[in-house]
């Protein structure tokens, strides 16, 4: 009852029916949270791919200028010298076969996992745990790698990875609400300049289609096409 009329109220703060440019949505977004913790900027965009054929599927990464906002914990799936190598570039945890035998139990206290190449034939076992969860390491996301020290600095930075959904939707999270107008704009412009550079080839017609800005217990707010662009 208390979220629907806080709701409304927000509501009315803005015209449902009017596309905004970024900076004016997230001063609203940001004008408009009363909750007591601090909410998260979410972007939904609609793309016009068809991610049943695997020439349409858009996924990548992108490392937002401004962070995440997020304390980011990273586990190192790696051997002897790399698992130190990963601890003293800052990662939360980092080893081979005693993580594994934890994920194994169930424990998933993670938000990223970065892995060497010669402990994924382990490391893939555990796919039916860690797919589902979005947690599997992948070499197109740069988590599968020896140079375990700079993906450790890239996440912790802000880097994120997103991909489609089967409905052609791109969901992600672009910062805390918090943060300055401009900075959670740049970091919005940088996913969106990403998401134009992958539009896959075989993609016909209209490429992004919708896209909506919104905060973590706000209403979505409509973009103008113009701001999908590269700047």
């Amino acid at each position: 009852m208390q979220n629907s009329k806080r709701n409304k109220e927000i509501s009315k703060s803005f015209d449902k029916s009017k596309e905004y440019t970024i900076e004016e949505a997230i001063k609203i977004l940001k004008d408009q949270s009363k909750v007591k913790f601090v909410e998260t900027l979410d972007c939904a965009i609609r793309l016009g791919v068809d991610p049943r054929h695997a020439d349409q599927m858009v996924r990548g990464t992108v490392s937002l200028p401004n962070g995440t906002g997020k304390q980011v914990r990273v586990l190192v799936v790696a051997k002897g010298s790399k698992a130190q190598e990963a601890l003293d570039a800052g990662a939360d945890f980092a080893g081979f076969e005693e993580y594994l035998e934890k994920i194994k139990g169930g424990w998933a206290d993670i938000d990223v996992i970065v892995a060497t190449p010669d402990t994924m034939a382990e490391l893939g076992k555990l796919g039916r745990v860690l797919g589902p969860k979005g947690l599997m390491p992948n070499p197109k996301s740069g988590t599968v790698t020896m140079d375990v020290a700079k993906a450790v600095n890239e996440v912790k930075a802000g880097k994120i990875e997103f991909r489609v959904e089967k409905t052609g939707i791109v969901h992600t999270s672009l910062g805390k609400l918090n943060f300055e107008v401009n900075k959670l704009a740049e970091n919005t412009r940088a996913f969106l300049n990403t998401i134009v550079k992958l539009k896959p080839s075989s993609a016909k017609g209209q490429y992004v289609k919708s896209l909506y800005l919104s905060s973590t217990m706000g209403p979505g707010i409509k973009i103008i096409k113009d701001e999908v662009a590269v700047h």
